[in-house]
């Protein structure tokens, strides 16, 4: 598998001038602790404070020019051939100061060097791989707290534009269901009464129940039914042919709410009210694998809503809950207008 070339790919606001003066401000005390012979002297602290300032050039090379230059971009060979370059040269530079420019800095000390140059070589190598190891702990740190944000901001956002598709498919279908009921009252028609009391029950869903991110099959199933018998009554036609087959394994499963409705809806607006003799056949399935619903219905052509609210917003809303975990296609045969959305049950759980 291929990493990342950009392994740390966001800015990160990790104040790093803090973060050094922490780091040398501690390695300057393990150095005085390392380089104390008989109990700290100042010259001890004058020696620790030298040594690093030889540690410290390296270190930022390291930090601000080979990782973001070499070793994040994955070029590992060439990377290990600089540090090893690099830390030869400044701890060759680091004797060389020592031995013939710190006696001139300080005239009123005389400092001695207990290390050979193959131990300098090695304090220098120790402390740049453990600094190395830090500065991509401190950014690994950094990093996942960034990412974690830009998660929680992208959840929100997504919250956001799921409550907005909502609130576009919600009064389409508040609209839709009082016209229905004006219709019956302008005709005296004596199921009114019935009807309201299904669309109350379908309102009560619509209005509190789909304020959660998954709903129970078995609640979309019975607002299904509640439009559908509300339907029947408006259309009043015994012309029409509705059929409700539901193949369920677990009752209990969930989905995103109000996702099937606007189809069913879709249905009765562009198929069955356009029709004297019109059909719809509604197929719910659900197994260990997935979950599949089937709506075909008739329709005059050119009458069907293919790129309507209800349709449009039943796309973008599986994009978003969905992504990659589903199939919906839009199917046509001479006055039959079919839709299939399937889920996959991994994208369900």
């Amino acid at each position: 598998m291929k990493v990342n070339t950009q392994i740390f790919p966001f800015k990160i606001n990790h104040r790093p001038i803090i973060f050094n003066i922490g780091l040398w401000l501690f390695s300057f005390f393990l150095l005085v602790i390392f380089f104390a012979k008989d109990g700290i002297k100042s010259i001890d602290i004058l020696y620790s404070v030298s040594f690093l300032i030889t540690l410290i050039i390296p270190q930022l090379i390291n930090f601000y020019v080979l990782i973001p230059a070499v070793l994040k971009k994955e070029k590992y060979a060439i990377y290990l051939i600089l540090f090893i370059v690099l830390t030869f040269l400044f701890s060759q530079l680091n004797l060389f100061f020592f031995q013939n420019l710190i006696d001139y800095i300080f005239p009123n000390y005389y400092f001695i060097s207990y290390h050979t140059n193959e131990e300098i070589f090695i304090i220098f190598f120790v402390y740049l791989v453990l600094t190395t190891f830090v500065k991509l702990t401190e950014e690994w740190i950094f990093f996942n707290k960034h990412k974690n944000d830009i998660l929680s901001q992208e959840k929100q956002l997504i919250q956001e534009k799921l409550h907005s598709l909502r609130s576009q498919i919600n009064p389409h279908f508040l609209f839709n269901s009082l016209n229905t009921i004006y219709a019956m009252a302008l005709d005296n028609d004596k199921n009114i009464t019935k009807s309201i009391v299904q669309l109350s029950d379908i309102l009560r869903y619509v209005i509190y129940d789909t304020n959660t991110k998954k709903v129970k099959i078995s609640k979309e199933i019975e607002l299904i039914e509640n439009y559908l018998s509300f339907q029947k009554s408006r259309l009043n036609n015994e012309s029409f042919k509705i059929t409700f087959e539901k193949n369920i394994l677990n009752p209990n499963f969930e989905i995103y709410p109000m996702l099937l409705l606007p189809l069913i809806e879709n249905a009765f607006k562009h198929g069955l009210s356009k029709s004297l003799n019109g059909f719809l056949s509604i197929k719910i399935e659900q197994d260990n694998t997935e979950f599949n619903f089937r709506i075909e219905n008739s329709f005059e052509k050119n009458q069907i809503d293919k790129k309507g609210v209800g349709l449009e917003n039943i796309q973008k809303n599986l994009d978003i809950i969905y992504p990659n975990n589903h199939s919906f296609i839009i199917e046509s045969n001479k006055n039959t207008f079919i839709v299939k959305l399937k889920i996959l049950q991994n994208a369900i759980n």
